[in-house]
């Protein structure tokens, strides 16, 4: 029986050509023309000044967070609802994350939570280093209220749109919304590049820094010279020609995302207990991924996991939403402001297939299994 994967890989026409150009030009080093190119793609997707294309997202959250002065003592305020790879950088550099909850409009962080963070860090004496929001699943978080409360406090923000490449908020690029922008190119994202990832800003100087850094801080000298620790994250040439590739079919990619939502929505929103995100007037989610919550208590006792065993007797991959970084054993002595509701969607959430090459024979088996356990 052919497995129905939660989000495979989905390659172009011209990815090949990219990479062809690239072993016939013989750029196989590490950085090349590939890669200035799939910068450039990116900034102008973006409608942002400067772009460095990296190794990964983590490495791009690890760069933004050391320039903007993050160290040891200092606190960093970090949506609690995400990947361990949003928070992870944050104690890579001694610092110590701040956990704030999520909202139910968007499932991101809650700007009233992000307030009451912003008093627990000053009533201990500091002023929190930087903001990280994210925008959970490709829809965006509400970011006029959260740069609305990082301006009082001159607190700058990072932007975690790993899964949001694509998405917008009130017709601007999410990734362009922060000090700086952090974008995942992983083999499960909406495009990829194997692996890879890439730090956005308008600032051009700290971008052109953070790829100073992620070329493992060489001095401009004849010989090896290094004056600062640096590090070895740039994207290599060959996975930046198959972003090039990518990056021409991203528009589709979006369409076809949200194609699986609203088949999903059409045929599961009926049922009682299931619930999905809706778009918030402003709003333009890229549906990375399609997320629904069951509620046992409106189901007559089916629950998440009956949902994703269903699936997966199936061969249909599924997966539970993040579980909060303030659950995760290695954060469990963070500080953490709460209102209930990223843990309310971890117990009752699930992650459907959603990605851009299902076929609506594909749709429909996994609608029709979901729909046998209630029906």
């Amino acid at each position: 029986m052919k497995k129905i994967w939660l989000s495979s890989p989905h390659m172009g026409e011209n990815e090949l050509t990219y990479l062809q150009e690239a072993f016939s030009s013989n750029w196989i080093a590490p950085l090349g023309p590939a890669v200035d190119g799939f910068e450039e793609d990116l900034q102008k997707f973006l409608k942002i000044k400067s772009v460095a294309a990296l190794s990964s997202g983590t490495a791009a959250m690890h760069l933004a967070l050391q320039l903007l002065g993050v160290g040891p003592g200092d606190f960093v305020i970090c949506q609690s609802f995400t990947f361990a790879a949003t928070a992870n950088p944050i104690r890579y550099l001694g610092a110590t994350p701040v956990f704030v909850d999520s909202e139910m409009d968007t499932w991101n962080m809650d700007p009233e939570c992000l307030q009451q963070a912003i008093e627990l860090c000053l009533s201990k004496g500091v002023m929190p280093k930087v903001i990280v929001p994210v925008h959970v699943y490709g829809v965006p978080a509400k970011m006029n209220e959260i740069n609305a409360i990082a301006h009082k406090y001159s607190i700058p923000v990072v932007e975690d749109a790993a899964e949001a490449l694509g998405s917008t908020y009130h017709g601007k690029a999410c990734g362009s919304l922060g000090q700086f922008g952090v974008l995942s190119f992983n083999g499960n994202k909406i495009i990829t590049t194997s692996g890879g990832g890439a730090l956005a800003s308008n600032n051009e100087q700290l971008v052109s820094r953070a790829r100073f850094l992620a070329t493992q801080a060489r001095d401009p000298a004849p010989h090896y010279q290094h004056s600062v620790i640096g590090y070895n994250y740039r994207l290599s040439n060959l996975c930046a020609a198959i972003g090039r590739g990518q990056m021409e079919v991203l528009p589709e990619r979006v369409n076809q995302r949200r194609a699986n939502y609203e088949y999903y929505y059409s045929r599961l929103s009926g049922v009682a207990g299931i619930k999905f995100v809706e778009e918030r007037p402003g709003m333009y989610s890229n549906r990375w991924l399609t997320t629904i919550t069951i509620d046992e208590q409106q189901t007559g006792g089916i629950n998440r996991e009956a949902v994703r065993h269903a699936l997966l007797q199936e061969h249909i991959e599924s997966r539970p939403l993040w579980k909060p970084m303030h659950l995760q054993v290695s954060y469990k002595d963070a500080p953490v402001v709460l209102n209930g509701v990223s843990a309310h969607l971890f117990e009752q959430g699930l992650c459907l297939p959603s990605g851009s090459n299902l076929t609506e024979e594909e749709l429909d088996k996994v609608t029709r299994v979901i729909e046998a356990q209630f029906f």
